[in-house]
């Protein structure tokens, strides 16, 4: 989910982000290919024309650096790669160069666009350059082949004709349909084991990034992190805590239904020691969406029609059967599959017409018609792909797109509204200059399209045909709130637990023969989930989550989903909107539009606080929405889950087989 915009862009591996959208020796501004040092400033250059030659460089530079890094994507070869890597070292040490040249305007007078601007060239890297070259082609390296490895990841069981290979959709697809326990525990031990490779490489390279954010004066890359939001390093981490603490009792009741079900299905099985999930069993192969258990989580049978998946997998059976009856002869296999890849394009690009709609229906733009031509839309049958969903402004100048593997189901069909709300941010803020390409935070950019998913209400959702009439009353409401919750609550605390990991890694408080059971420990205090069976330091189950590998911070994402419902809140309300607020959508509203981009049109422009205020009216991140939205559900929850011990023990448990462990429910 990872969006591609400016500096993020030049300080990410040779694919992808976004936030993460979705990434990512000589001091001269601009060294050419090679290495070869560029021409230096202009003598007596002042902070206002430092920042405007940087931003030219910027607009010119962009283009090659986002099409190698395209083609890493789409199209993995160690060619690809190498390339990608190679843009990103010229554009990293380029990026170095502007650093180190804005040192000297430290104390002397510029403008506060200026200042914000040198400000942002520092705070918005994820990936520091080291000073020295052969480190800094070392760390560009590492980054292209952790991306490849990611994006080639295959779990094959057997041998010769007998062997089955698949990547990561077709073991996605196993825990979203299968509810045989060892059939879900193969693929998503499956998945994991494609991981382990990457784990003398990702140690590497996590010591790399530490010298280049100490080369640019931070005590490590968390630290550099952390800086990005427009206050101190300590004082973010401690916002995300009180951020957490609001939200955390209501995961705890969800997390509580959740292992009842889960226990009603698969008996002991269903729990692992200590009262948490076991990691196979939730639908997900992280864990952080539950949306796919909605056969074992759905409140009440039958109240309102919700499932989107059986609908969309129709449509896609239409166009494929269209296609069909138009085919003269007998066809072939050949014939067949490719009337497969075409209903199967059909179906995604129909997907995000749709989603598309949305937008333009509160009155913003169309998608350019490059978007329709350049997008990567399904998985390609000749080639490997990074399959994982973000958004690319390519150019600056209107080249946007997505890069998925659209499939019909309900989570695609939500995902790509979440990307169209990157490339809609992209368009909004194109007009600014190119240091300020970006979100007001991280969290912003991932926040956007998720607005506009919370407004995708049941009744939205029968109105354009995915779902049957809804029922008013109590027990649809349920089901309708824990459609939602399964997405939004559930993925709370992944939302933190992935940086936590990486704070502790770049700061050496986990060192690396103890980072998977320093991963699970994390999870077990913040999901309340384990494996089922034993994870020692064999494995890197950290690299089986693509932001880890992509180098894309992830905190991000946790604050999207604090922010959006505070977006969401302020929309109703631009609107007109008077009822609960579960039940409002803007669709089709344009006064909710121009409010939406006008807030877009700010990029990084100023303050994050300031440019939440006039969106939402106050200056501060609240999760007091996400509470009056899930309201009804927290009561129902309460009194589901009355006489249960809810909560769960933090035991360690990455070593020892689940079963070993003697912990008690906290």
């Amino acid at each position: 989910m990872k969006p591609r915009h400016l500096l993020l862009a030049l300080a990410t591996t040779a694919a992808v982000l976004t936030f993460s959208g979705c990434k990512k020796a000589p001091e001269p501004a601009a060294p050419a290919p090679g290495g070869v040092a560029a021409t230096p400033p202009p003598e007596g250059e002042t902070a206002d024309q430092f920042i405007a030659r940087v931003n030219n460089e910027i607009r010119a530079g962009y283009p090659e650096l986002t099409s190698a890094q395209w083609l890493s994507s789409t199209y993995i070869t160690d060619d690809s790669e190498l390339v990608a890597a190679k843009a990103n070292e010229r554009n990293l040490a380029q990026l170095r160069g502007w650093i180190e040249q804005s040192k000297k305007f430290e104390g002397q007078p510029m403008s506060p666009d200026t200042a914000r601007a040198i400000m942002l060239l520092k705070t918005q890297v994820s990936m520091p350059p080291p000073k020295d070259a052969k480190q800094l082609a070392e760390l560009t390296q590492l980054a292209s082949k952790l991306e490849g490895m990611y994006g080639k990841g295959t779990y094959c069981k057997g041998t010769g004709a007998q062997q089955q290979c698949r990547q990561l959709g077709e073991l996605e697809d196993v825990l979203r349909t299968s509810r045989d326990y060892d059939v879900q525990l193969d693929a998503w031990q499956g998945w994991h084991s494609t991981a382990q490779p990457m784990r003398k490489d990702y140690a590497r390279f996590a010591e790399l990034l530490n010298v280049g954010a100490r080369d640019m004066g931070y005590a490590d890359t968390g630290e550099l992190w952390r800086s990005g939001y427009d206050m101190t390093p300590a004082q973010f981490a401690a916002e995300t805590d009180r951020l957490w603490g609001q939200v955390k009792p209501l995961y705890e009741q969800l997390h509580c239904y959740a292992r009842t079900q889960l226990k009603a299905k698969y008996g002991d099985r269903g729990a692992v020691a200590g009262g948490m999930l076991p990691a196979h069993l939730m639908g997900n192969m992280w864990q952080q969406d539950w949306s796919n258990l909605w056969d074992m989580l759905q409140p009440y049978a039958n109240a309102g029609d919700l499932n989107v998946t059986a609908k969309l997998e129709d449509l896609q059976r239409q166009q494929y059967n269209l296609a069909l009856a138009k085919h003269t002869g007998n066809p072939t296999a050949s014939d067949l599959a490719d009337m497969q890849v075409a209903a199967n394009l059909a179906s995604a690009k129909a997907m995000t017409e749709r989603a598309q709609d949305f937008y333009t229906s509160m009155g913003l733009p169309k998608l350019p018609a490059s978007y329709w031509d350049k997008t990567q839309f399904i998985k390609p049958r000749d080639r490997e792909v990074v399959c994982h969903a973000n958004a690319w402004d390519m150019n600056m100048a209107g080249d946007v797109r997505t890069k998925m593997c659209i499939r019909p189901n309900e989570e695609d069909f939500t995902t790509i509204y979440h990307e169209l709300g990157h490339v809609y941010y992209y368009m909004a803020y194109n007009k600014l200059p190119p240091i300020f390409q970006t979100g007001a935070h991280d969290g912003f950019h991932e926040a956007i399209g998720d607005t506009i998913v919370l407004a995708m209400t049941p009744d939205y959702m029968q109105s354009i045909g995915l779902v049957g009439e809804q029922q008013q009353s109590e027990q649809a409401l349920i089901n309708a709130q824990m459609r939602m919750a399964l997405a939004k609550v559930a993925f709370l605390p992944f939302g933190l637990m992935i940086d936590r990991w990486r704070w502790g890694v770049f700061d050496g408080t986990i060192k690396p023969e103890h980072y998977n059971k320093a991963w699970w420990d994390l999870k077990a205090q913040y999901q309340g989930v384990a494996p089922a069976s034993a994870r020692g330091e064999e494995y890197f189950d950290p690299g089986a989550k693509y932001h880890v590998p992509g180098n894309t911070p992830y905190t991000r994402y946790f604050l999207s989903h604090i922010l959006q419902f505070q977006f969401y809140k302020a929309l109703c309300d631009a609107a007109g909107y008077k009822g609960p607020l579960y039940a409002c959508s803007f669709y089709g509203n344009k006064a909710a539009g121009a409010k939406f981009e006008a807030m877009l049109a700010r990029g990084a422009s100023q303050p994050w606080p300031q440019t939440l205020k006039e969106m939402t009216g106050s200056d501060k991140m609240d999760a007091t929405p996400v509470l009056e939205y899930f309201a009804p559900l927290q009561d129902w929850l309460k009194k589901q889950n009355e006489g249960q011990t809810c909560g769960w023990s933090t035991t360690p448990v990455a070593s020892v087989p689940a079963s070993a462990s003697t912990a008690k429910r906290g």
